[in-house]
């Protein structure tokens, strides 16, 4: 397959414009290897990781493959030392999310990294940009997790880019598909940032309740919300609608701590760790339960998730599928 190549890969490394989003603790080391050793650009989500296990599965994915991938921050909580964890690491990408990214571009960029920050307006595009960030991510209202706008993709992705100029952009949020490949690049943007296709890739960690969650919904069935905000108050979601979050609307979506079942433990982990109604956290393999009442993140684009595929087979298709419709020839 030849490579649909846009100035962002030569920048970042890789071949293909496609960027797995860091989906949280869905994300592991064997799913961002395999995207990045299928051309495109691999994720670790580690905000909420030790900096002992951060430094394992960052190692991991330099076990599996010399590619480029990716690290992301959450600028809401303290990473710091997970940070200077990362740059030791020699970590080629940091990414960054929900917050100022000055602070950290400084640091960031003496260590020879490229960094990218994933913003939901204009405005704070603009603060990315006077921080000199590598490229930036507009994440369309559409998006699956957290989502720091309220403007959808098509609208924000060539409005970044007029500002952008000469950085990159990379359009986030109902991306699912080689279609949605091809019209991020025809709204100006160099790739897309794709997450919820990937929750569907066998490398993930989702649990088989989480994957046919997504392959049995519709686009209408990711709700924005803030039903789950266990572990990052105040911060709006999307997610599937399930148990916990039709309880808590017919109630009428009181605030913590009045929720229908607040506190209940609905599941466990492989290591006995307990999971409680309301908590941000996703059914992932080893867990038990009541797993569809956690968390079930997704976007808009689950409509388009209607197969399990191992995560290089995406990045091929996604690929073949925007050359088709964008024309691009076939490499000899």
């Amino acid at each position: 397959m030849g490579a649909l190549t846009t100035a962002v890969c030569t920048r970042l490394g890789i071949e293909h414009p496609v960027v797995q989003a860091p989906i949280g603790s869905a994300a592991t080391p064997e799913l961002a290897a395999a995207v990045s050793a299928a051309g495109g650009l691999g994720s670790l989500a580690l905000t909420w990781t030790s900096p002992p296990a951060a430094r394992s599965v960052i190692r991991r994915v330099r076990e599996l493959t010399d590619r480029p991938f990716a690290v992301n921050l959450v600028l809401d909580f303290e990473i710091g030392e997970l940070l200077r964890l990362c740059l030791d690491e020699r970590v080629p990408v940091i990414s960054t999310f929900w917050g100022d990214p000055t602070p950290v571009a400084s640091q960031v960029h003496a260590s020879g990294a490229l960094h990218l920050h994933t913003v939901g307006s204009v405005d704070e595009a603009d603060t990315a940009l006077a921080a000199g960030v590598d490229g930036i991510v507009a994440q369309g209202w559409e998006a699956g997790g957290h989502v720091r706008g309220e403007v959808s993709t098509m609208a924000l992705v060539p409005a970044v880019v007029d500002r952008a100029g000469p950085v990159p952009v990379l359009a986030a949020g109902g991306i699912a598909d080689g279609r949605g490949l091809a019209a991020a690049l025809a709204l100006g943007a160099q790739g897309a940032w794709m997450g919820t296709r990937f929750l569907a890739a066998r490398e993930s960690a989702s649990h088989r309740v989480y994957r046919e969650a997504l392959l049995g919904s519709a686009p209408q069935d990711a709700s924005y919300t803030r039903c789950f905000d266990g572990g990052w108050p105040h911060a709006p979601h999307r997610a599937l609608r399930n148990s916990t979050m039709a309880d808590w609307e017919a109630a009428g979506c009181p605030p913590a701590p009045d929720r229908p079942g607040e506190g209940t433990m609905v599941a466990t982990d492989g290591e006995g760790g307990a999971h409680h109604r309301y908590d941000d956290t996703v059914p992932l393999s080893g867990m038990s339960g009541d797993l569809e009442a956690l968390a079930l993140y997704a976007g808009q684009s689950v409509g388009l998730v209607n197969n399990m595929a191992g995560a290089a087979e995406i990045v091929t298709d996604v690929v073949a599928h925007a050359r088709r419709l964008t024309r691009v020839p076939e490499a000899s």
